[in-house]
């Protein structure tokens, strides 16, 4: 039988994952709820593959077989709601919904347990690459009911990216919400890269006066090299080279960054789940400082004393000290994601396979690099070989000092680099085998007896200070 897929939300996304579908052999209905737009993709890609154009949910719905699958694209939130309401009346038992959306996992849980009970399966599909991975192979992250995911679990592996170990980059992650908290914390973790990429650009541009062709060359570079390579490094070096008049684009791009929401879902979650994961959270920051332009326009006033007494170090010596600063930045916002989600994984039952999650990240979706085989390595069997290996990144030549310098240089000549002091304080936190936080202990307890623990023998205990 024809695999078989209806697709609900012709944005960029949806459109390219029904073109996937349908590339891969599958049977694609689709529908939008502006009916232009659904004529426009027939007129566009009908001759891709065998699409059925729907102009309304009941047509959708009746142009699949039992059991049928139907991928939500829509708007995150309310709209997904809606989109399900309207169709459960339509369906028949057994039948799927896919919500492949940016959903919130605590939405994607509650979806499931309601349409559980209708006996309407349920899958919430994280889906990461961009429209470039969402056409020609995306990183899915599913959870939900498991025969839901055994059901289009051919169509989801044709549709995935390749791991470079001849896998698929799709593997059922657990119950519920599992899914789309995985996505979500990749999206965190995407937040983190990105500001350290940022920065380390910061550093080159506004202290080494490195020009966009050479920041071009830089990350060209970094990306040949199996310590950096990564999609994010590979399309910042192309970014660099795009012209505008006689000028570069990035030059008239304004310093305003914008979020959906996904990065700051995943702060809240790591409260909730007490995860420590300040390069991330350093991240988030930075986007919110970015769009707060009174703030800033004010802060223009704050007078800076600067330290420039040391040299700038020669161009290719400065090179290297953020190379190996952005390499090990980048290490801790991977640790601290996958933290999140071991943590996450504990307290809800949901059985993710770790070394999964790091193998379905290395193809497709945005933050796939060269780093996700050490964490996948890591976190499999055989896992004390893998994991010294990555510890070794920090011991290793010069790297951690370089660290250290590309901190304190960017700090004395008032260039923030909040991410990536984050990351340094989040590994020297890590190390230290005695915390300043017994003094913190004591000042609870000396204005709000809110008790301690001691060194030299068990229990909980109250001064009078």
């Amino acid at each position: 039988m024809t695999m078989q897929l209806g697709v609900i939300g012709l944005g960029t996304m949806g459109a390219n994952l029904a073109r996937n579908a349908a590339r891969n052999g599958a049977g694609v209905s689709v529908f939008n709820r502006t009916e232009k737009v659904t004529d426009e993709f027939i007129k566009d890609f009908g001759k891709e593959g065998t699409f059925t154009a729907c102009k309304s949910y009941k047509d959708l719905v009746q142009s699949l077989s039992p059991s049928r699958a139907i991928l939500i694209m829509v708007k995150a939130g309310e709209a997904v709601d809606k989109v399900i309401e309207e169709l459960v009346p339509l369906f028949e038992k057994g039948d799927i919904i896919i919500d492949g959306g940016n959903s919130h996992y605590t939405d994607t849980e509650r979806r499931a347990n309601t349409l559980k009970e209708k006996g309407i399966h349920f899958l919430g599909l994280g889906v990461s690459g961009g429209e470039e991975g969402a056409l020609n192979g995306t990183s899915m992250m599913p959870g939900g009911e498991k025969a839901a995911y055994k059901a289009v679990e051919d169509l989801l592996q044709k549709m995935s990216a390749d791991d470079e170990d001849g896998g698929k980059c799709v593997t059922y992650l657990g119950p519920e919400g599992a899914g789309h908290f995985v996505k979500m914390v990749h999206n965190g973790i995407e937040y983190g890269v990105m500001q350290l990429i940022a920065e380390v650009y910061a550093i080159l541009k506004n202290i080494g006066g490195f020009s966009n062709a050479q920041l071009s060359e830089t990350f060209e570079a970094w990306n040949a090299d199996e310590d950096l390579q990564s999609f994010l490094i590979e399309i910042t070096a192309k970014i660099f080279k795009k012209k505008e008049g006689k000028g570069e684009l990035i030059d008239l791009i304004k310093d305003i960054a914008g979020q959906k929401g996904t990065g700051k879902w995943t702060t809240q979650a790591a409260h909730d789940f007490g995860v420590a994961i300040p390069t991330i959270n350093a991240a988030v920051d930075a986007r919110i400082i970015s769009g707060s332009e009174s703030d800033r326009k004010l802060g223009s006033f704050y007078p800076a004393a600067l330290d420039e007494q040391d040299p700038v170090p020669p161009p290719e010596k400065l090179r290297s000290i953020v190379r190996h600063a952005l390499e090990l930045s980048i290490i801790c916002s991977y640790q601290q994601g996958f933290k999140l989600i071991e943590k996450a994984n504990e307290a809800k039952g949901w059985n993710i396979d770790m070394s999964e999650v790091a193998r379905i990240w290395r193809g497709g979706c945005i933050i796939r690099s060269s780093q996700l085989k050490r964490f996948q390595k890591a976190m499999s069997s055989d896992s004390k070989a893998a994991r010294e290996a990555i510890l070794e990144r920090f011991n290793g030549g010069d790297r951690q000092l370089d660290w250290r310098r590309a901190i304190t240089f960017a700090s004395s000549r008032g260039v923030a680099v909040p991410a990536m002091s984050a990351s340094l304080s989040y590994f020297d936190s890590l190390r230290s085998e005695k915390l300043p936080q017994n003094l913190i202990q004591a000042q609870r307890d000396f204005f709000g007896a809110h008790t301690f623990e001691r060194t030299d023998r068990k229990g909980v205990f109250h001064s009078e200070w």
